[in-house]
């Protein structure tokens, strides 16, 4: 079998990282109404951010790493995902970035982040650092009031409390309740993965990963990622490869998630890795920077690679962001807080607290349920969505956005199963979502071929249609109506499921046949809800 160009099948069902560089939101936000300034002398303006599908926390972590060059404000990002063990990457991540300054050094803290988020294996150290974090966390999750105590940046009261114990036995998965790497073979299953996705190109994988990376990766803007880089992640799942190369042994559990597969007519749950093999975890951070001299050329070839840059980028952030660790300390030690009041460094901006931003975890499956509370009826100033959730944006939606409010969707300009002809049509499909959600292009924004970028009129309305989208298109929605997995998985695939590891709804892969650019991107990653039983796809917020 040779899986054709355009099949979509390296983008996976369930999403790890980004497929476009990291947005500071509030660039992207409306600006400060003086009229709600006015109203909050005595309190700080608020930015209230729903997002779709970010699932690696890129955008907030870039938004708080800038946040000292805008006017001081309180964030308020609201996540929606559509798999528990993105949440739980989220918390993992974000206690990782505001680690403890003195328990981690910045460079330890970057190259764990990196390997954590974006490496199929990890060096011992970084395993045992996730075990803990993960031991820890599961604590956690079942107790509220210690929750907030500890992690002040964090709520999910917003979640059901089926999702609460699936979240809960996904951090006892990562803390090692099912011993060796037996429980989760990432070798093994990244192989087999690759394996079926090239079918009887496999044993051209190499030229196949060039083919790739040239003809369609370095085509659409990023040719910082080096071929050797590349090739190594396409075959062994290390993209970031820090140490010696026999340093990487130990599974990433985070990687895990869940499946249930049709199997001679019974569901069967299975866990195994489901996510991108194509693309790889190069774009979020590491074909953009602010250091333009990162980006230079000599003799037409760039003269760092994307791993370099990637590094530079989260250590940068990284050191902005550990501004909330340093504020919490000089609180609790009130000698140190009068002293750096005192004294502050010529330059540096006050540093916001911890408390200055909350993310906030909606239940799954509840985008087409939030207009229907008053608490997010109109609330949020920006709304982002990503290509693989475009499926969810709908009128319903845009109902939760403010008059004025602005409107980000992620492009899939970086998925490289699909063709040109399918991004045109992506896009467009894109403009005619948004135009019937009740936003309009914004006329100044400079154009980009990676976001597309919208505003909601003073004037929009729930029940507003657009004449532009004909009645005869078909609504991605439609397109992405997840499929019964009526074969088996292929050997090696996957793994059983054991203990109270959270199912997940049923996803086939998109078809052989190239189909529309929809079926391609909304299906995997909209089909593949994680609920702890059926009934969880059926209930509201």
């Amino acid at each position: 079998m040779t899986t054709p160009a355009g099949s979509g099948r390296g983008f996976g069902s369930v999403s790890w990282w980004g497929l476009s560089p990291a947005l500071d939101l509030q660039a992207e936000s409306p600006p400060v109404d003086p009229d709600s300034q006015a109203d909050t002398v005595h309190s700080t303006p608020e930015l209230d951010v729903l997002l779709l599908g970010s699932v690696d926390g890129r955008h907030l972590l870039r938004t708080l790493s800038r946040a000292k060059l805008w006017p001081r404000r309180r964030f308020n990002f609201f996540v929606l995902e559509n798999n528990l063990e993105a949440v739980a990457r989220h918390m993992l991540i974000f206690s990782l970035a505001l680690e403890d300054p003195e328990k981690m050094g910045l460079q330890e803290r970057s190259e764990t982040f990196l390997e954590v988020w974006g490496n199929a294996l990890l060096r011992p150290p970084v395993a045992a650092f996730v075990r803990a974090q993960a031991d820890l966390l599961a604590h956690l999750v079942p107790e509220p009031d210690r929750l907030e105590e500890q992690l002040p940046w964090l709520s999910l009261r917003a979640l059901k409390f089926r999702e609460r114990d699936a979240l809960e036995a996904v951090f006892r998965f990562w803390a090692g309740g099912e011993k060796g790497p037996e429980a989760f073979p990432m070798s093994r299953l990244w192989d087999s993965r690759l394996r079926h996705y090239l079918g009887s190109r496999y044993d051209a994988r190499r030229g196949v990963s060039d083919w790739d990376l040239r003809m369609k990766l370095h085509d659409r803007g990023a040719q910082v990622i080096h071929t050797q880089e590349f090739r190594r992640w396409r075959d062994t799942g290390v993209a970031f490869e820090l140490r010696d190369s026999s340093a990487y042994h130990v599974p990433n559990r985070t990687l895990a998630s869940g499946r249930l597969l049709s199997y001679r007519g019974e569901r069967v749950a299975a866990r195994g890795y489901w996510g991108d093999i194509a693309t790889g975890p190069f774009v979020a951070f590491g074909i953009e920077a602010d250091d333009e001299s990162l980006l230079r050329t000599s003799n037409g070839q760039p003269v760092k690679t994307a791993g370099e840059i990637t590094q530079h980028n989260v250590t940068e952030l990284l050191r902005e962001v550990a501004a909330w660790g340093r504020a919490r300390a000089s609180r609790e030690d009130p000698e140190e807080q009068q002293s750096s009041e005192a004294s502050p460094e010529p330059g540096t901006p006050a540093a916001p607290t911890p408390e200055s931003f909350i993310v906030h975890f909606l239940p799954l499956n509840s985008a087409e349920t939030l207009h229907h509370k008053s608490c997010y009826n109109g609330r949020f100033q920006l709304l982002y969505v990503a290509c693989g959730m475009v499926h969810l944006l709908s009128p319903e939606l845009g109902a939760c956005v403010a008059p004025g409010g602005n409107l980000i969707v992620e492009l899939a300009r970086y998925l490289v199963d699909v063709r040109q002809e399918q991004l045109q049509g992506f896009n467009t499909q894109v403009g005619e979502r948004a135009r019937a959600a009740g936003f309009a292009p914004q006329t100044e924004a400079r154009p980009s071929e990676t976001f597309a970028r919208f505003c909601k009129s003073q004037e929009s309305d729930l029940g507003s249609t657009d004449p532009a989208v004909e009645p005869g298109t078909p609504s991605l929605d439609v397109l992405a109506q997840p499929l019964e997995a009526s074969s088996p998985a292929p050997e090696g695939l996957t793994q059983p499921l054991q203990g109270g590891t959270p199912h997940c709804e049923p996803c086939q892969l998109p078809s052989e046949s190239p189909g529309s650019l929809s079926e391609v991107l909304a299906q995997p990653q909209g089909a593949l809800a994680v609920s702890n039983c059926e009934s969880d796809s059926k209930t509201g917020v």
